[in-house]
């Protein structure tokens, strides 16, 4: 696997997230729309609450 080391513009990222459904259960993905290959996903009940962060 080749990885892009390209240094981008990272003081202004654009961080989304959205819960998708899929046949194993909902998926929370989240995705820096600002760099190519830059998200992540796991499964929506396995995501961390916010009160649980404070």
């Amino acid at each position: 696997m080749v990885t892009d080391a390209t240094v981008t513009d990272a003081s202004s990222p654009e961080v989304m997230a959205s819960v998708n459904p899929s046949p194993c259960g909902d998926e929370l993905v989240i995705a820096d729309i600002s760099c190519d290959d830059a998200w992540l996903s796991l499964r929506a009940d396995d995501a961390p609450v916010l009160p649980d962060w404070r």
